[in-house]
């Protein structure tokens, strides 16, 4: 679909759900208890680049070392974030800047044998924000991320719905509209549109899952994520205290019915090697317990170890118990 035509229909539909029609997928996820005992592990290690976001926005390493360095430490996946490629993001002419970082980052994940994902999006615009005119600004700013990630050979992009609004029920009329079109035009790219809990009302699984549920696309989905089910905070990181949050076992065991992608948040480990906030046997046997068996992403974000040592403890715990 042309980009230019879409954004105008939208602007013409007025950001309508009614406007739009394609079905959602029926297939239903059999729930059948599986013993974690098993010699191999049933899922695949991908590492998310916020694992090393320190280094890069130190300007230790350039983003670029992305591949290389997951390579290095023994993944198969990527998933990219694009706010740490700031040639992209501060860039003038955005189109170039982004045709050069997919050129760059297939001939990276080509050179080291690994396989591109998703692309998770931040800083490009609140998809949950009751003023129209910002919400449409927001989903032409994700649609470009769209082709990006299909040209990528991802299957998915990440989008953030934590929003700004405290009536739940404006965002998730606002919510749903976004999710609609990006989803409806990301569906001709073969991308899916995944939601992580990311704070705010986006880390009520409930919520949640009622929209994901009414949008009602195929390529619609979510990226449970271990750790952030915090309400009350920006982002959603429960590591810090939180004055209101959803129980994080709960949460991802709703949304793993619409799972595309698995998020091992981590922050600090015990002596055995076990994480401190989050149970990660018990998160791994929600997660096989909905035969889920694709890529889950080392996610490690503490303040006690450098990033590689963070990295390569996450990816030993999730081994210990896959």
């Amino acid at each position: 679909m042309n980009r230019k035509k879409f954004l105008s229909d939208i602007s013409y539909a007025g950001i309508g759900l009614s406007t739009l029609g394609i079905g959602a997928c029926n297939k239903k996820i059999k729930k059948e208890k599986i013993s974690l005992k098993t010699k191999n592990p049933f899922f695949k290690l991908s590492l998310a680049q916020w694992s090393i976001h320190k280094m890069i926005q130190d300007k230790v390493i350039s983003p670029y070392k992305f591949a290389e360095l997951a390579k290095k430490w023994g993944f198969e996946g990527l998933e990219y974030v694009n706010d740490l490629y700031r040639d992209v993001m501060d860039a003038k002419n955005k189109k170039n800047a982004l045709d050069n970082f997919v050129k760059k980052n297939i001939q990276l994940s080509n050179q080291y044998g690994l396989q591109n994902l998703l692309i998770m999006i931040d800083a490009e615009g609140d998809l949950s924000s009751k003023d129209k005119v910002s919400r449409l600004k927001a989903v032409e700013n994700h649609i470009q991320w769209i082709e990006a990630a299909n040209k990528m050979g991802c299957h998915s992009i990440r989008v953030n719905l934590n929003g700004s609004s405290n009536d739940s029920e404006s965002w998730k009329v606002s919510s749903k509209e976004s999710l609609a079109f990006l989803s409806d035009y990301a569906l001709n790219f073969n991308i899916n549109v995944i939601v992580e809990n990311h704070g705010g009302f986006s880390s009520d699984a409930d919520l949640l899952m009622n929209v994901i549920t009414e949008v009602n696309r195929s390529n619609c989905g979510t990226l449970p994520d271990f750790g952030n089910f915090c309400i009350s905070n920006e982002w959603g990181a429960s590591s810090d205290g939180c004055s209101d949050e959803y129980d994080k076992y709960i949460g991802v065991t709703k949304m793993m019915s619409k799972a595309f992608a698995v998020s091992a948040k981590s922050y600090d480990f015990d002596k055995n090697g076990d994480e401190k906030v989050v149970d990660f046997k018990k998160m791994l046997e929600i997660v096989k317990n909905a035969n889920y068996s694709g890529f889950i992403g080392v996610e490690y974000e503490g303040p006690n170890l450098s990033e590689e040592e963070g990295i390569v403890a996450t990816k030993n715990l999730l081994l210990k118990y896959g």
